[in-house]
């Protein structure tokens, strides 16, 4: 098949409309519960990345196709796991079934290859077309992840004072902090020793080193966000004997769309679980968005399928099953 990525960049108007096309019309078959993404959304995930490390982007291009056929994203970090790649692959559904999907595979898996990747990851929701690509190409899932959305405006009234009353019951050695980005300087060195913790959530068969969390690190998120016009809010627990922070939760909000939110970390340090920290801080970050965030309609968040307590913890808050994500790694 002759079949090539052509690679672009975040000022080619053109190819960015492409690949949102694109990108919106298979989850509209897929997924069709996924919030459609944007042009600007898109370019700001090519210029300023999770933390200021950015992707890289490609169309798939099929000799005689008059238009690109899939979209590829493919995905590193040089703060750790650095033999790692993640590869996010698409095929518009007029051209499924045809070997194109395995083919763009491989070309990703070649430019990983070429980045001096060793191991890539990549993954798609748990359907028919994701179960029936794996198969064919000898893939078996080593994760899997949920979705799960609170909609909040469906949600029993007083849900977030109510939990919040009971769990602050149970943490009276602790006071919690809402922050908004930037963080104060001087509390970055703690913030990025709590936000470490996340390294304890389960990976099941997932061959990953553990996350590095420095303050420049938590500086170039905040930065990255900020500039992408999301807003972002913390909610810290500090120990009020020893002054430690102990954990924490973060939510963002969409500026483009913000109905829109997504829940992004929750960790709580090992030292101090067992107190219901993490519903304390995500009930009472319920509380702060209401009054802030008031056109906020749903927040999304994803948990490993395995990860019972904060499960547990999402279920008492409202969120509600959305869909499965199958995650597979291969060693190139």
């Amino acid at each position: 098949m002759d079949l090539w990525l052509h690679e672009f960049g975040r000022d080619d108007d053109a190819s960015i409309a492409a690949y949102v096309a694109i990108s919106n019309e298979c989850s509209a078959l897929d997924a069709p519960f996924w919030h459609p993404t944007t042009a600007f959304r898109q370019q700001m995930q090519m210029t300023h990345g999770w933390d200021g490390e950015v992707g890289r982007y490609f169309l798939v291009i099929v000799a005689g196709a008059e238009q690109p056929v899939g979209v590829v994203g493919v995905y590193t970090s040089n703060y750790d796991n650095l033999d790692q790649a993640w590869v996010e692959l698409a095929i518009h559904p007029d051209h499924r079934r045809r070997g194109i999907g395995t083919a763009a595979q491989k070309a990703a898996f070649d430019a990983c290859r070429a980045m001096g990747r060793t191991k890539v990851g990549w993954f798609g929701w748990d359907n028919g077309q994701t179960r029936g690509f794996a198969g064919a190409t000898g893939f078996e899932p080593k994760s899997v992840a949920v979705l799960r959305r609170q909609h909040l405006h469906e949600l029993e009234p007083g849900l977030a004072d109510r939990l919040y009353a009971e769990a602050d019951s149970r943490t009276l050695d602790y006071e919690l902090m809402r922050i908004t980005i930037p963080t104060p300087e001087e509390l970055l060195p703690a913030l990025a020793a709590a936000t470490a913790a996340i390294n304890d959530a389960p990976l099941d068969d997932l061959e990953l080193d553990d996350e590095v969390f420095t303050p420049e690190r938590t500086r170039a998120f905040e930065k990255a966000h900020l500039a992408s016009d999301f807003r972002v809010y913390r909610v810290l627990a500090r120990h009020r004997a020893s002054g430690e922070l102990s954990g924490l939760t973060v939510v963002s909000v969409d500026g483009e769309t913000p109905a829109i939110g997504h829940q992004l970390d929750t960790s709580v340090v090992t030292a101090h679980r067992g107190h219901r920290l993490g519903l304390l801080l995500k009930a009472d970050m319920m509380r702060w968005l209401r009054d802030v965030e008031p056109q906020l309609e749903t927040v999304d968040t994803f948990n490993a399928e395995s990860n019972d307590h904060m499960v547990g913890v999402n279920e008492r808050l409202g969120y509600r099953v959305m869909a499965r994500e199958l995650q597979y790694q291969v060693a190139l």
